[in-house]
């Protein structure tokens, strides 16, 4: 009596790792806390998670900044929002606007991360900063996360605003 075997071709892509999504939430509210105080209150439409702790806000993200009396102090906003697990790095992109309600200055961008851990936001694109009457453009910023004091890099084109222009 013999045996016999035949050796099947196998589609090898059957065997790859998925890497796509394994949840998916709508309307997220997220509140992070330190020391029993909120900090931070994060809302996004649509977050979707991945394996290895990333996440995704495909239709945008907001995240408002507290201070330690529980007023609100600066709020961020962008088109889409990304969450590197690693690094605990948040990336904002599209239309993002950063506004510290206290010194009412406002921010514009197409990209801006936020590093809470370094407690700081910034980007290498351009950057329009509207600081009462004036504006600042300049590509490369850097500010902590309240967005109370910052640095424009390569700075151009800064003028005041005129009266009705908004």
């Amino acid at each position: 009596m013999g045996l016999a075997s035949c050796d099947e071709e196998v589609d090898s892509s059957l065997l790859e790792p998925y890497l796509g999504p394994v949840s998916e939430a709508l309307d997220v509210e997220l509140y992070h806390s330190d020391s029993a105080l909120v900090r931070t209150y994060l809302q996004a439409k649509k977050q979707i998670e991945f394996e290895n702790g990333d996440q995704e806000f495909p239709e945008g993200i907001d995240i408002t900044f507290y201070d330690e009396e529980g007023n609100i102090t600066t709020t961020m906003r962008a088109d889409r929002g990304f969450y590197t697990h690693k690094d605990n790095l948040y990336k904002g992109e599209g239309d993002v606007r950063v506004h510290n309600l206290e010194k009412d200055q406002k921010l514009n961008s197409e990209e801006l991360f936020w590093d809470p851990n370094a407690k700081k936001i910034y980007t290498e694109k351009f950057v329009t900063i509207q600081e009462r009457e004036t504006l600042f453009n300049g590509t490369g910023m850097e500010a902590d996360e309240g967005f109370n004091e910052y640095k424009l890099f390569k700075v151009t084109n800064s003028r005041t605003i005129l009266p009705g222009e908004n």
